[in-house]
């Protein structure tokens, strides 16, 4: 399998170097030359067989021969070794709890796969520069990554996250671990975040000094696994004469676009609806077919804050900037943080179930297309655990969140950050003085 740029200027590369590279030297994103087609008889088995052996027959054409079958055997049973149930919440509507991992977020998943996959590649590479992991944060990508990254010898973790817009649990995540593990406070919003980071990677003087590599879901090797998850919610879903309509909270859109590409090599979905809260720039995209990026707002759903989705370009790719194909398979929804609180508490008063801010936006977002749909029946993404919002989940239901004992002794050490402006020359001043060391 090979991988082109977004923008079509750079030479197609393997799944090797697309990881190492995260982007692409024109600056677009690297995406499948093709879009591999699923096994049927997969399907017809899936209900047999193990969440192992799922991912394995998915993620195989995308990494070719550029790692061994065993060692992707091994790189999978890590990534994907705690539970992803599907839950009841009522008739017509489930959870996929993505929360049971180490750091309690979706991104678990993308984040261990990436950083085994890029293990991999440096301990057989000839090449000993050390590698930068360059990434910003909305809020659960960057605990994702600094636990899948901790410790790897020879790579260095640099994480911006804007100060004062994650919450306390997802603040400690990312920065108490220490060691290779960098973080950085922003005076600023994810965009301006993720705007660094971008500058970094196009920044050739920078480039000559520093080998830098992406971990957010630009990165193919965090972005296709995500895939993980549909297959395993229909591996779950009773009635497979009716696929779900699948509801995912919506923020940079690597994790939908993952299943809009899932879809496409041949999973059975009705329909995909991005859930997402005030910051909605893509439902402008569905109505007229012309994207515009807006500043950011912050909202109680923060790891949704994007105003200039990375992803949706990805997205154009699978339909082949089809407009009207998009908008047949994908809708959107816009939820505000009042109706976010209102659905958290309706939601555990009516049927006890606890959702997080996230993944109240995507339950109302499914509730309103269900109402409109007849006999359809769907899917919402719990994409973190509540006790990460705990002022949110506390002013909704009146209930004080339990914190894990785990969380209750990571509360307790002090964090570890560098505070620095927007202004992309402090980042790069730091990107500098790290690879010293």
């Amino acid at each position: 399998m090979k991988y082109n740029s977004t923008n079509g200027v750079s030479s197609p590369v393997d799944f090797k170097e697309a990881t190492i590279r995260g982007q692409a030297p024109d600056k677009g994103l690297y995406f499948p030359e093709r879009i591999p087609r699923i096994d049927a008889k997969l399907l017809t088995d899936i209900e047999n067989l193990s969440n192992e052996e799922i991912a394995v027959r998915v993620i195989a054409p995308y990494t070719g021969d550029t790692i061994p079958m065993e060692t992707l055997e091994r790189i999978v049973a890590e990534t994907v070794n705690f539970p992803i149930p599907l839950v009841p919440i009522t008739d017509n509507i489930s959870a996929l709890e993505l929360f049971h991992g180490p750091t309690l977020a979706f991104k678990d998943i993308g984040a261990r796969f990436m950083s085994r996959c890029l293990g991999f590649f440096m301990g057989t590479s000839a090449n000993t520069r050390k590698v930068t992991v360059l990434v910003a944060t909305s809020g659960d990508t960057g605990g994702a990554v600094a636990n899948g990254f901790y410790g790897v010898e020879g790579i260095e973790v640099v994480i911006l996250y804007p100060h004062g817009k994650v919450s306390p649990v997802q603040e400690k995540q990312l920065t108490t671990l220490g060691k290779n593990i960098h973080a950085l406070e922003v005076d600023g919003s994810f965009d301006d975040c993720q705007r660094m980071v971008k500058m970094a990677f196009t920044d050739d003087e920078l480039n000559r000094q520093v080998f830098l590599t992406s971990a957010n879901s630009i990165n193919v090797a965090r972005w296709l696994p995500q895939q993980f998850y549909y297959f395993f919610a229909y591996k779950q879903w009773q009635d497979k004469s009716i696929p779900p309509v699948i509801s995912v909270p919506s923020g940079n859109f690597g994790n939908i676009c993952a299943g809009l590409l899932a879809a496409q090599s041949g999973l059975p979905v009705t329909h995909f609806i991005a859930a997402c809260n005030v910051n909605d720039t893509v439902s402008g995209y569905l109505q007229t077919g012309e994207m515009k990026a807006r500043p950011a707002v912050a909202t109680l759903s923060n790891a949704m804050d994007v105003g200039d989705p990375s992803n949706f370009v990805r997205i154009l790719e699978i339909f082949r900037h089809r407009h009207p194909d998009i908008v047949a398979m994908l809708s959107a929804a816009t939820i505000t943080d009042e109706e976010t609180l209102a659905t958290i508490r309706d939601v555990y008063s009516k049927h006890e179930y606890l959702a997080d801010p996230h993944g109240a936006v995507g339950y109302l977002a499914l509730q309103r297309y269900l109402g409109t749909h007849g006999n359809a029946k769907g899917i919402f993404l719990e994409t973190a655990h509540p006790v990460k919002f705990p002022a949110a989940v506390e002013e909704a239901t009146g209930r004080v969140m339990d914190i894990p004992s785990s969380l209750a002794a990571l509360m307790k050490v002090e964090k570890k950050s560098r505070r620095i402006g927007p202004v992309y020359d402090e980042l790069k001043g730091f990107l500098l003085h790290v690879t010293r060391y």
